[in-house]
């Protein structure tokens, strides 16, 4: 007989209810982890290991104020968002990991705000931030890998154009079967952001070309 899965104590829930959206009905489980930091979860169907069908589609989603409630242009956050939770609404079945505190690639509001009038002096998104002291990019995704595992989904296609997801995700002990990528218009306010985006931080964009 096959052992138990270990149990996973890296994050906890905080409670689960049902959360009807303009793409399905979600099942929404608050998450809490090490850190103290609160995630939330979205799981549409049924998510959990299924030999008989593939792999979830997968999105784990940063924070972002400004793109995702605001609609901000600046960035391409929102498009993201809302790309992923129609692509696994046209599947029926899926996941969304939403990570709170990783506004400004993880050096909060204020940070990103001032990082914005940087940029409007010249800077692009990457030397913004290390201006100011801080990372070009603190954001870490293992807090994902570990909730995902926490409901049953050992296996994931991930919708992500960013490395570093796969990596940290495929760490926590998720199996990235596939990497799905996120593809978006750009717009005359985001194009610089999206270049800094593909030349300075790896991220895998299938944009043609980006004039910024």
């Amino acid at each position: 007989m096959q052992a138990a899965p270990e149990p996973v104590t890296a994050v906890s829930a905080a409670g689960t209810a049902r959360l009807p959206t303009a793409w399905g009905e979600f099942a929404a489980t608050a998450y809490v982890d090490a850190d103290d930091v609160e995630h939330l979860v979205l799981v549409l169907g049924d998510a959990a290991d299924d030999a008989a069908v593939e792999a979830p589609l997968v999105r784990v989603h940063s924070e972002c104020l400004t793109g995702d409630l605001l609609g901000s242009k600046r960035c391409d956050c929102g498009d993201q968002l809302e790309r992923s939770l129609e692509l696994i609404s046209n599947e029926g079945r899926g996941v969304l990991v939403y990570m709170r505190g990783h506004e400004g690639r993880g050096v909060g509001l204020a940070h990103k705000i001032r990082a914005y009038g940087l940029q409007d002096e010249g800077l692009d998104t990457v030397d913004a931030n290390l201006a100011q002291g801080l990372p070009a990019d603190g954001r870490r995704y293992h807090a994902a890998g570990f909730m995902l595992l926490d409901l049953g989904v050992t296996q994931a296609r991930l919708l992500t154009n960013n490395p570093a997801k796969v990596a940290d995700i495929t760490e926590a002990g998720v199996e990235i079967v596939e990497r799905v990528p996120v593809a978006v218009e750009p717009n005359e306010m985001n194009a610089r952001y999206l270049s800094a985006k593909r030349e300075r931080l790896g991220h895998l964009l299938e944009i043609p070309t980006i004039d910024p």
